[in-house]
Parts: structure tokens; sequence; C-alpha cells
């Protein structure tokens, strides 16, 4: 399987050690689950409430070429923050045999992880991306 690390921050306030702390983490669960990473994509400085964001905008027209299986984010609050976005995004992916998977958040792949995925979709698109939201999520996982 191959994939693509997808990073982003959403303002000048972060620094690039998001970026660079979200790329290791994929990295890992990449080595950790046999996927080689053929490509990075990042967005600096621009929300996940938009979808006009060129590196995003990049990698899907990309997943048409069929170079990779996987997009692979630290959690699915960089791909979208708009629950909108999200399901059109990943409806494209999926056309192109390519799946979104989260680093971080372990989504099971029966009702369940529909369930999970759509909670985590809707908190993201609903909850400013300076509250934490770690508690919440871990909540929903323990339950």
């Amino acid at each position: 399987m191959t994939a693509v690390i997808y990073a982003r921050y959403s303002s000048d306030n972060q620094r690039e050690e998001s970026i660079e702390g979200q790329i290791r983490e994929c990295t890992a669960y990449a080595e950790k689950n046999g996927i080689t990473i053929v490509k990075h994509y990042i967005d600096r400085a621009i929300s996940a409430k938009t979808d006009n964001r060129p590196e995003f905008q990049q990698m899907i027209k990309d997943s048409d070429k069929k170079l990779f299986d996987i997009v692979l984010v630290w959690k699915l609050d960089r791909f979208a923050r708009n629950r909108y976005d999200s399901a059109r995004y990943k409806t494209q992916l999926k056309k192109n045999g390519v799946k979104l998977m989260s680093a971080t958040e372990v989504i099971s792949e029966g009702p369940e992880g529909i369930i999970l995925e759509s909670v985590l979709e809707g908190y993201a698109d609903t909850t400013p991306p300076t509250l934490p939201r770690r508690s919440c999520v871990d909540r929903l996982r323990t339950s």
C-alpha cells in the first residue's frame, strides 16, 4: 500500500513544528502498518473550514492518477473542518480508489466506525480549532 501525507495548520500563530509533528506521527503509523509514503502535501496557515487550499486541491487531483492508495492525516480535522467538504472529497477519493485514514484516531470499518467518524467530523465542524478536543474524543473511544 502507498500513501501520501496531508498536513496543515490553520493560522500564522502556529509553528512549523506542528507540521513536523504531524508528519512524524503519520510516518510512524505508516511504518508500523507496512505503508509506503510517496509524497507530502502541506498547507500552511490555511483553515480547513475552506477547501481553498492549494496543496489539498492538488492532492485531490493527483488521487485520480492512481499513484497512491491512502491519504494519511494526523487527525481527521486536518482534512476538513466542514462536514460538506469532508463528505464531498472523501467521496471523490473513494471514486479514485483512495481511502482517507487518520494516524491517531482509531476508526473501525463497521457501523461503529461510521458513527465515530461522523461524530468527529461534526465536532470539527462546530468547535473552534483553538479548543482542546482530546478529552471528548477520548471519552467516546472508551465508552
